[in-house]
């Protein structure tokens, strides 16, 4: 395949005109929009409660080459090793610049420029490197320290803490000065020069990761080690089709522009600082919202990684079991019990959202939480988590919140969520949101299954809210209204009661389900955030409708903005970038849709459907009870290749898996390396929304 065929591999011979759609670059630590002189860092904020931001970090690697000869102009983004390539050709010279954030060392970015004679001179040639870098900050007064091993030093901290006597983050920069010009000497036919920055909390690590960078490169394992990391991420993924190479391109720069937003596999710090819509790349000051976390990470982004990385998915849970402190600060001064965790949360979990009525009103955050822990705990049986790893201090802990939120009416026997805002952000104070009552009540029943697991005792008063909550349905029109006096047809903004059949899983008849679909998608906003129209696919898709959700997934094509696959969060390029939201939403769509993939208790289900212009699917390293599967889907056949396993939670051995048939109740055992398929033919499965497999795990005596 040729290197412009190469669908990991995003080229333009020109930059894009709106600058915000350049390529970000992030390792879950550090995080940059090429060439802008602001990066920022995990972890470190400024500004108190509403005015909380991501600090803007001065970047000393924002230098362009440029030559005073004519030249031609690539650039590319190669998502196999997360590098962007400048290279830059005239008639005297070729010059070639990468950029990448380490995505093993994160508080490591890079510069490397090469520089090769094009023809046999005896004049020196230069390129010039242009910078609007300064070391200063609006958000950090910097202070310049001594050099350190031939790199610039400055420190300094933020001006002010997200709460009153909250800490103010230190960040300590050391560079290798970037010169105005770079020149290639007559005698030499090429050369090559690199630069490295490192982003610290504390001046001795900063001066160690310094002195290990600068080891790297005199040994020439900077880029290798770099390649090798994002080499690991992709032989644990992959999602590929085949019949459409936009939308194989469109999946490729969701999951690479999802997982440079979380941390190295092998990051042991627990200091990740979890995931806000625009990535770490952005988030200053009024944009992007602020870098803060919603939960957009917890329904949006986390399943499509969770379903690979169950490293990464802890990750994820740690984040929020580190701001429980700020979660029971929230629900205390709402005059609640338990935990609220914030509409918006940066690092203590307090509530950092501008406006009030959202951190009051959206409270269904505090199911979405849940819902990440219960998925992770079906996909791992990982009770460490929950134990050790304090994950049953939030499960009860939001339980404690519901019982102390709802209200009693006699008049209909029922626990009412009253004064919301459900995910339909158009409407508020409304009563019993269907999607936070039925949220709730899911929470509710995984905290006493929790319990059970654990051997706690679990209050009465959790099963007796989570039986009696109302969960609103119109009988007559036999469909979900969005809240109590919703009149059908309004406007909605985004994805909301559709929610309910998936990622939520409230049992209902195909004919309901269809009633839900049919009675949201025209009155949608289509200006709404891209992960809206994913979540219609799948409700399509569940009922066999492969080319309707087809219709309805393209729509999200429009958010794509070229030529580096970069989202915007409307159609139309406005509102937040690189939205990994809206790219959360976009990959659950394929791996949750077309292949019917719901992770459950006791077993990972799975009903294929394809849609006409798509004739394979492949999902490599679909990661359940620790054993690593591929899936190959085609029009006539599903196969299942067992890869990998490891002993799996609280087991001597990996489990040993089956796949079972539900129809027939046939029952297939998987054995590494051995591929099970399933044809599509007379007398084998059929080709139709009845058939599903499930991985039924059996421990190994």
């Amino acid at each position: 395949m040729s290197r412009d065929a190469d669908p990991y591999i995003f080229s333009s011979d020109t930059l894009p005109s709106d600058l915000r759609f350049l390529p970000p670059l992030a390792n879950g630590l550090l995080g940059w929009r090429v060439y802008d002189n602001i990066m920022h860092m995990g972890g470190v904020y400024n500004g108190e409660a509403g005015r909380c931001h991501r600090a803007d970090v001065p970047c000393p690697l924002a230098a362009k080459i440029e030559s005073k000869d004519a030249a031609q102009h690539a650039y590319s983004l190669d998502t196999h090793t997360g590098i962007f390539t400048h290279t830059l050709t005239s008639a005297a010279v070729t010059a070639t610049q990468t950029l990448y954030s380490h995505r093993y060392y994160s508080n490591l970015m890079v510069m490397e420029i090469l520089l090769v004679r094009q023809m046999t001179a005896t004049e020196p040639v230069t390129v010039n490197l242009v910078s609007a870098f300064t070391p200063e900050s609006k958000d950090i007064a910097f202070e310049s320290g001594p050099d350190y091993r031939g790199g610039r030093y400055i420190k300094g901290q933020t001006t002010s803490a997200e709460y009153p006597g909250g800490l103010c983050p230190t960040v300590h920069i050391i560079w290798i000065p970037i010169p105005e010009t770079l020149t290639l000497p007559p005698e030499q036919s090429q050369s090559r020069w690199g630069f490295i920055l490192i982003a610290d909390n504390s001046f001795d690590s900063a001066k160690a990761k310094f002195d290990e960078a600068l080891n790297l490169m005199a040994t020439g394992n900077m880029r290798l080690s770099h390649e090798k990391a994002w080499k690991e991420l992709w032989l644990q993924s992959k999602v590929e089709v085949t019949g459409s190479d936009s939308l194989c391109r469109a999946l490729i720069g969701c999951l690479f522009y999802l997982l440079s937003a979380f941390p190295s596999i092998h990051d042991t710090s627990s200091s990740f600082g979890g995931v806000s819509p625009g990535g770490l790349s952005n988030g200053g000051d009024g944009q992007d919202y602020w870098g803060h976390v919603f939960w957009d990470q917890d329904i949006w982004m986390y399943p499509g990684i969770a379903l690979f990385y169950p490293k990464l998915a802890r990750a994820v849970l740690e984040y929020r079991v580190r701001t429980i402190d700020g979660a029971k600060d929230n629900a205390e001064k709402q005059g609640y019990k338990g935990l609220k965790f914030p509409w918006e949360s940066a690092v203590s979990g307090r509530e950092v959202c501008p406006e009030d009525i959202y951190g009051n009103q959206e409270i269904h955050i505090n199911g979405d939480v849940t819902l990440a822990f219960q998925h992770y705990l079906y996909l791992t049986e990982d009770l460490s988590m929950f134990r050790e790893g304090h994950g049953s201090d939030v499960i009860y802990g939001v339980a404690d919140y519901w019982v102390s939120r709802a209200t009693w009416k006699p008049e209909d026997q029922k626990y009412h969520l009253l004064g919301v805002m459900p995910p339909d952000e158009y409407y508020y104070n409304v009563d019993n949101s269907v999607y936070t009552n039925t949220v709730a009540k899911f929470s509710l029943q995984f905290a006493g299954e929790l319990a059970d697991l654990l051997q706690h005792t679990a209050p009465k008063e959790w099963k007796e809210v989570a039986e009696h909550i109302k969960i609103p349905f119109d009988q007559e029109s036999e469909y979900h209204p969005e809240f109590d006096g919703y009149i059908k047809g309004h406007p909605v903004k985004q994805a909301d009661t559709v929610m309910l059949g998936y990622p939520l899983g409230l049992q209902m008849s195909k004919q309901v389900r269809r009633n839900d679909l049919e009675a949201y998608e025209p009155v949608t906003d289509p200006q709404g955030p891209a992960m809206t129209w994913g979540m219609f696919a799948i409700g399509w898709l569940e009922l066999g409708e492969a080319e309707r959700a087809q219709l309805l997934l393209k729509k999200c094509f429009s958010n794509i903005q070229g030529p580096f696959q970069v989202w915007s969060e409307s159609s139309d390029g406005s509102g937040a970038v690189n939205f990994l939201t809206g790219m959360g939403g976009f990959l659950q769509a394929v791996l949750f849709g077309y292949t019917g993939f719901r992770v459950q208790k006791g077993c990972l289900a799975f009903s294929a459907i394809l849609p006409n212009d798509i004739s394979e699917l492949c999902v490599r390293g679909v990661n359940y009870l620790g054993s690593q599967m591929d899936w190959l889907l085609r029009k006539d056949e599903v196969c299942i290749i067992l890869r990998e396993q490891t002993r799996s939670h609280g087991s001597a051995k990996p489990y040993n898996l089956q796949v079972v048939l539900t129809a027939s109740g046939t029952e297939i055992p998987l054995t590494p390396g051995q591929p099970v398929t399933f044809k599509r033919e007379p007398g084998g499965i059929q080709a139709s929304d009845s058939f599903f497999v499930n991985a039924v795990k059996r421990p190994s005596p």
